[in-house]
């Protein structure tokens, strides 16, 4: 390990910081205000790792109702994390599922029943770390990226948060 991290609650201070790693490290971008709204919708679920006052990683939430991924069937709040960076020289440290849990935590404080995401099917790294946060693959949902490249949907229940949830 080695690298000593915190973990707090996004503020409009950390935009410019966040979008930086966004922008370093994924090929999908976002608006400043699309952050935003989602900060001031979901405050409890955006998150951001820092190292020395750096910031070096991010997870943003939402809540939405939908149908479950899950059986049985029905209508429910469900969480998405819409986007999770961390950058490259700080990855492999437990930045990434630290941040996850901490959104878990935060989305079910909102009522949410299970989560979900989306993620590329080369993206091994990531889809290991999912697993291990008891993400299951759902379904592959084709040309999903701009570059056509396809993505998993990938979920979980809410009911339990992994056992190490005390971050």
């Amino acid at each position: 390990m080695g690298t000593s991290f915190t973990l707090r609650n996004f503020k409009p201070q950390d935009l410019d910081a966040v979008m930086h790693i966004n922008l370093t490290c994924l090929p999908e971008n976002y608006t400043p205000s699309f952050y935003m709204n989602h900060y001031e919708s979901f405050p409890k679920a955006f998150y951001v790792a820092e190292v020395d006052s750096k910031i070096i990683g991010y997870v943003m939430s939402r809540v939405e109702r939908g149908l479950s991924n899950h059986k049985p069937i029905s209508v429910v709040k469900k969480g998405h994390i819409i986007s999770i960076a961390v950058l490259p020289d700080y990855r492999r440290k437990g930045v990434g599922k630290s941040l996850m849990i901490n959104s878990l935590k935060g989305l079910k404080d909102y009522g949410a029943e299970e989560c979900y995401l989306e993620v590329r099917i080369s993206n091994t790294p990531a889809i290991n770390l999912y697993k291990s946060l008891d993400f299951e693959i759902i379904r592959i949902i084709r040309g999903y990226y701009l570059n056509g490249e396809d993505a998993y949907l990938m979920s979980r229940r809410l009911d339990f948060l992994p056992e190490d949830c005390t971050f």
